[in-house]
């Protein structure tokens, strides 16, 4: 009798697929941490790939009552593994078959949506978004309650299929000999939305990231790309002082940049036609996009070797209660959140 299969607990954000293409001589990637409990830590240190960019539990959730890695293995099959070798030969300069470009393309994806920083980017907003999107709900479930009862028809429903987990219930409320009650819609903001908006930005939004022209290009001669902990950038530029990373996978003048090695660097232009590959940016192109990398960075930069500018780039920030509060943040995430999901299970 075949056994389970060993769950994943501890989820790398980051595949080591990827980090090891940034690997140096020593099998092993320099880190610069951008928040440190005290200015004795040192810039640089030497990390495996394994003990990098990886939180416990990020991907874990609760369903029918158990742990579940569904979502990480997910990635890893769907995502991780058909990209191995079309990072190779990206990073090796052999061609690229065009299904190969897809299997970049999809990785790109996943690996944007995936992060902690992208998590709590979505956080903060569905503060804002919950609120009006449950009221847009129960509004629209009040109308087709009332037409149905106008017409005498019985109300259709529609179940969501079971990998789309989304944490939403309404429930109805109506006193003991009355005709009429209340609706209510409750729903929990935490990671089972975000794999629902993973789910489907994976599925359904796709197709924007596999039909653009992607490219690889070269940094000029004597700098190298280094990456970080939230690597995959969606540029929106318009001059030097003037740029954000709010850009869209199917917004046209967007660029979607992803450090691949040291020495390789994807791109893509929405509706643009890249340079050819191989090209070598200038010294001030590529100054700028290695900026845009620290800058876009969460809490580490990874590089093959110790990158004296990086800290010009991006200087650390130093506050122990900080990092303190973080960590315990992270480390009570899951236990918060299988809770969540249990009471919300019961009801």
């Amino acid at each position: 009798m075949e056994g389970r299969a060993e769950f994943h607990r501890d989820n790398h954000y980051v595949p080591r697929v990827y980090l090891k293409q940034f690997a140096g001589t020593d099998g092993r990637i320099a880190t610069y941490q951008l928040l440190v409990a005290h200015e004795n830590v040192a810039l640089w240190k030497r990390h495996s790939t394994r003990s990098i960019a990886y939180q416990a539990h990020l991907y874990t959730r609760i369903a029918a009552g158990r742990e579940t890695d569904e979502i990480e293995r997910w990635l890893g099959r769907d995502f991780e593994a058909p990209a191995e070798e079309a990072l190779r030969k990206a990073t090796s300069d052999e061609p690229l078959r065009p299904d190969e470009w897809e299997c970049l393309a999809r990785f790109v994806a996943a690996q944007d949506v995936r992060t902690p920083a992208r998590l709590l980017q979505n956080l903060d907003r569905w503060k804002t978004t919950i609120p009006k999107m449950l009221d847009d709900t129960m509004q629209e479930a009040v109308h087709k309650l009332e037409a149905a009862k106008r017409e005498g028809i019985p109300l259709a429903t529609r179940d969501l299929p079971a990998d789309e987990y989304i944490p939403i219930r309404v429930i109805t409320e109506v006193q003991p000999g009355q005709r009429t009650g209340t609706l209510k819609a409750d729903m929990i903001a935490g990671r089972g939305l975000w794999f629902s908006s993973m789910r489907h930005l994976l599925t359904r939004t796709l197709k924007h990231l596999e039909g653009h022209k992607w490219t690889v290009l070269r940094p000029s001669e004597g700098l190298t790309w280094f990456t970080s902990d939230d690597p995959v950038i969606r540029l929106n530029y318009y001059d030097e002082a003037k740029y954000d990373f709010k850009g869209g996978w199917g917004n046209k003048g967007t660029e979607i940049l992803l450090p691949l090695g040291p020495r390789h660097l994807l791109c893509a232009q929405v509706g643009k036609q890249p340079p050819r590959r191989g090209t070598f940016l200038s010294r001030p192109g590529t100054e700028m996009i290695r900026r845009f990398i620290a800058e876009h960075a969460y809490r580490t930069i990874f590089a093959a070797e110790a990158d004296p500018e990086v800290a010009r780039l991006r200087a650390r920030v130093v506050n122990a209660r900080q990092l303190r509060d973080e960590s315990d943040q992270w480390r009570e995430w899951h236990l918060a959140q299988s809770e969540a999901e249990r009471r919300f299970a019961e009801g």
